[in-house]
């Protein structure tokens, strides 16, 4: 369970308890990171740190906070930018200058937090995008920081799956592969023999997910339609989803996957 995401204690659905807990709607943990975090623009360090904290926010993703020290002093310029969070204050900007290469904006943090957040005094955020690469001790990072009480989980499994789109039958399995991720719903990877044949075109898009790692999309020919992007899968993931390898996920609108099926 995530603390911020699904029926985690800080998430905004409710999950069954044998407890209450008295706090505001909007709820914030903020907690030490012991991981070492390094940011570089090109080959320029620009955040190298031991005292990152994980900021943890109702329905939010956990946001890395570090001394605003800890990034390199020479290449930061206060900026007129300012936007205010109801729970936390009015935030100031820096932005990275590296000869020609600008980052406007990159780094954001509360100068002068309200009461109820006076933690966040000293501490600053770099925007991920804004880095060209980020470590977490020595290894590279991908898709972003992981969340600490995020999980996913991988298993292969004899449950049924019927896929359709636009009306008509493109797959159907009774060896899918299941992937339970925190505050998700439960997703069947099929291995494309169970993909009836035309009905899955290459496309151009991918994306990076930091638990599954690098995904290719595919869309799907059904019903003489085309859906963009409504399949996707790891032909390389991470160690831990390594299961999922070269199978096929439906996610897309206009695609229904039943799990159980007669």
């Amino acid at each position: 369970m995530s603390l911020t995401q699904g029926g985690g204690p800080l998430g905004r659905s409710t999950a069954a308890t044998n407890y209450t807990i008295e706090s505001p709607a909007h709820r914030i943990l903020f907690e030490p990171d012991a991981r070492r975090l390094r940011a570089y623009v090109g080959d320029t360090l620009v955040l190298d740190t031991r005292r990152a904290h994980l900021l943890h926010e109702t329905g939010i993703r956990p946001v890395a906070y570090v001394p605003l020290e800890d990034f390199d002093q020479t290449l930061l310029e206060k900026t007129a930018t300012t936007s205010h969070c109801p729970f936390k204050g009015d935030a100031s900007y820096w932005s990275l200058h590296l000869g020609d290469d600008q980052r406007e904006d990159a780094i954001w943090g509360y100068e002068e937090p309200l009461e109820q957040a006076p933690w966040l005094r000293g501490f600053a955020a770099l925007y991920p995008g804004k880095a060209d690469r980020w470590l977490v001790e020595d290894e590279p990072v991908a898709g972003g920081l992981r969340d600490p009480y995020h999980r996913v989980d991988v298993h292969t499994s004899s449950r049924p799956v019927r896929v359709t789109a636009a009306g008509e039958p493109i797959a159907r399995s009774t060896h899918p592969t299941l992937v339970f991720e925190t505050s998700l719903p439960v997703r069947a990877y099929l291995p494309r023999n169970d993909v009836i044949a035309g009905h899955l075109r290459p496309s151009d898009k991918t994306s990076t997910d930091p638990y599954m790692g690098d995904a290719i999309y595919w869309h799907v020919h059904a019903g003489g339609e085309l859906l963009s992007d409504a399949a996707h899968s790891y032909e390389l993931p991470r160690a831990e989803a390594m299961k999922i390898a070269g199978l096929v996920c439906f996610t897309g609108e206009g695609v229904e996957v039943e799990l159980d099926v007669d």
